[in-house]
Order: C-alpha cells, then structure tokens, then sequence
C-alpha cells in the first residue's frame, strides 16, 4: 500500500473524512499488515470441544487454526464514505495443506464495541475454528463497522447495503493476507451468518452475486437464524425476547443511515433513554446483562421492556401503518425478492424467542418457492434443541418456572448456533 492510501485509510478511520480521486484505499486492502496471534493446535481445539460439549456436533479437529487478526479498508453506509472494519481470519494449518475453501462469517448481534472476533478466547470465534477452520476450511468474520478497531463513527445496525459491504471486504482482506499467513485458498466461496449475521450473510451472498460474479466464486450461502423480513417483524404484536437492544439499535441506527425515521428521539423514546439512547449502542463499556442490572436499558418481560422503553404511538404506527417511516426503512432492509444462484440452506428452530421462524424463515423460504427456486433448502433444528436442553428432553411449558426461564432465554444466543453450523457445514461439505 502505498504512503498516501496509508494515511488516507487512517484519516478516514479516525475521523470518517472521505478520500477523494483515484488514490481512495481499495476496498478489502490491508491497512495493517496481517498478524498471526496465535495457533490452536488440533489437540487444544478438541479439549476445548470435549469440555464443552460441542464435540458431539463438531466432530473432532482434523487441522491446527492459525488466528490471523485484520484491519482492512472499507466503505461506510453513506457515498463517499472510506473506512476501515477489523476481523478474525482463521488459516487450517499442521496437517491441512490442501487448497482451503473460504467461509465468509457473519456474526450475531453484539452490543460490545470494543470486542473483536481477533480473539482465540472468544467463544464465537473459537465455534467458528471447531466448526470449520479445524475441518479444513479458512474462514474469514468481520468485526462489523463501528466495533473493535473501526472508526466508524457508528454501526449501522441491520442496515443490509453496508452489511454486504463490509463482508465483501472482508472476503477480499482475507484474500489479501493469505500470502503473508501461509493461507492456501481454492477459490471457492460460501457466506454464512448467525442472528444478525444471517441478515447480513444473506445481503453479502445476493450483492455478491448481483455486482460481482466475475470476482467471487460463491458455491453456497447457510443463513442461520436471520431477520430477513424486518418489515413483518414490526406487524407482531407481542415484542420478542431481547426487544430492548435489538429495536432501539435498529431505530437509531437507520435514523442516522436515512436521517428521517423520526425528527424528535422523544416521539419514539420515553425519558430517560431519549436522554442517551442515540449513541448508546454498541456500548464502550456495558454488555447485554449490564445494560440491565444497571437501568440503562428496562428489564421484564419483553412487552413489559418494550412499553418501558417506547412511546406507544411511534410502536403502533410502525405495526399498523404502511407509510410510517419506520416501517418504509424496514421495507429497504427486507432481503425478500432475490434470486439466488449458488445453493442456498436458511436454519433456525421453532422455539428461537428473538428471531422466530415463523415470521422470518418460514416466510423467506415461500418467497423463494413463490418463484420457482429448487436450490434452498430450509431445516428446522427445534427437535435437536429440545432432545439436548429441555428438561426431560421436551421444550419447557410452565413460563412461571426457572426452567423456562433458563431455556429461551439460552435458545437463540447458545443452543441453536450449533445445530445450525452443523447444517450448514453439511451444505459446504457438499459444495467444497
């Protein structure tokens, strides 16, 4: 990289300037040459999974993972807007020299600005080394814009055309490093994503295809558990687990992508958020339980945190009404209506309290069917949750009790992410 993209990439990341003429940082290039943190040999990853539990669904290493840290270049959710996105990519190493297929992840909502997926420890990251890179595929997750090294000034939260972007990057980035890192890649590429991620998977694999099929060879796409149809999802009356961090974040995010979903933050937040809930998330210093236990964020059920937290008008006229603004920004954001050529797999479980198939993957499979596509699949992993995690091996039905308490509570953010990576390395596996 040259000294003026250098500077530029730096400038753009510390204070979000855009770099003009031809000089502009390409996008995917590495603003930080590649660092390898460290490498996890194939007997440290299967302790780990035995230990766990995970081993059962992820089988056991085949390869030792090298744990590259990036920072690359990338563009924001505005025109003219460079930046830079950190990430995690992870190189099968030891016995694996064969030519490796590369999994572009995604990753789940976070409210953690600072973590990066540049982490041996990190749990997501180390599912991601036990589900592929120790079974030959290298792999490559973005931290997202905003988060970890960004300097983004905010994360654009579901917000699909960034999203796209950034992972696109990351794709690129990771190709950029593989020489430095002893990554040997095949050429082939398969987008993948949890939670928010399978939203933001599913828009990388669509402008992927759509605007450059020359460049990237996408061979398959598994979108777990992603909220494809985020305009429905403001019709359900009832709020869905976790609705305190999810909705505020999507509504203040799309207000500063479109800057006309509200032209009061008090006519959609009660007092005190309205005071700060504009630039609270992803947060320096709180995570998802200490959001809570500290008032910051409402606790109690979720329509009980949803009526804490929300004037009752701005909710009503966004399930009720098609001109709302809220709702026209959703529409945007939906990823129904597109065709995609290489094969995809959506997963999810009946039971998921946060991103509920019904209203999600149930709907984005029928509108791929409506138009005749034969290459998605849609699998349901509910019975696998309940055989592992409920108690007696049945889906708990008492909501008064702990145990119910304990299990959706624990169903989106940890049984289900398994069981879908499972599938959705069965689908590499036959593709690769």
């Amino acid at each position: 990289m040259n000294y003026f993209r250098l500077t530029c990439v730096a400038a753009a990341a510390a204070m979000l300037v855009a770099c003009g003429g031809s000089d502009d940082p390409d996008r995917g290039e590495l603003v930080d040459p590649a660092v390898v943190l460290t490498t996890l040999t194939a007997a440290q990853i299967d302790a780990g999974t035995a230990s766990s539990g995970l081993q059962a669904i992820s089988g056991k290493a085949k390869c030792d993972v090298k744990v590259v840290a990036l920072n690359y270049a990338t563009v924001g959710a505005k025109a003219g807007e460079n930046t830079n996105a950190s990430g995690v990519m992870l190189v099968p190493a030891g016995s694996c020299t064969t030519a490796a297929p590369l999994v572009a992840y995604a990753k789940g909502t976070d409210v953690q600005k600072l973590r990066t997926l540049a982490n041996p420890q990190d749990s997501e990251t180390f599912l991601l080394a036990a589900m592929y890179a120790a079974q030959g595929y290298a792999v490559v997750a973005t931290d997202y814009l905003g988060f970890a090294k960004s300097g983004y000034g905010y994360h654009p939260y579901l917000h699909a055309d960034s999203e796209a972007t950034t992972v696109i990057d990351s794709v690129r980035a990771a190709r950029n490093a593989a020489g430095a890192v002893g990554a040997n890649l095949s050429g082939k590429v398969m987008f993948t994503g949890y939670s928010q991620g399978g939203h933001s998977s599913m828009a990388a694999h669509r402008a992927a295809e759509r605007d450059y099929g020359t460049e990237f060879n996408v061979v398959a796409g598994a979108h777990l558990a992603g909220p494809y149809n985020l305009s429905g999802s403001l019709r359900i009356p009832d709020a869905i687990a976790g609705v305190q961090f999810f909705v505020p974040y999507l509504v203040t995010a799309w207000q500063k992508v479109y800057g006309n979903v509200y032209t009061d933050v008090k006519q959609v937040f009660k007092a005190p958020y309205s005071g700060y809930i504009e630039n609270l998330l992803p947060s320096p210093t709180l995570n998802y339980t200490t959001l809570v236990t500290s008032g910051t964020l409402p606790g109690g059920t979720p329509n009980q945190a949803r009526d804490a937290l929300f004037q009752p008008e701005f909710i009503q006229g966004s399930q009720t009404s098609t001109t709302h603004p809220l709702y026209l920004a959703a529409k945007k954001n939906d990823l129904l209506g597109w065709n995609p050529k290489a094969r995809v797999l959506l997963c999810g479980g009946a039971g998921d309290p946060t991103v509920p198939p019904a209203v999600h993957q149930q709907v984005m499979k029928a509108d791929f069917d409506s138009r005749g596509l034969t290459n998605v699949t849609s699998v349901d992993v509910d019975a696998a949750i309940q055989a592992t995690f409920g108690p007696g091996g049945q889906a708990p039905t008492d909501p008064t009790s702990a145990a119910f308490a304990t299990y959706y509570g624990a169903y989106h953010g940890t049984y289900e992410p398994p069981f879908c990576h499972a599938q959705a390395r069965a689908l590499f596996d036959a593709v690769k």
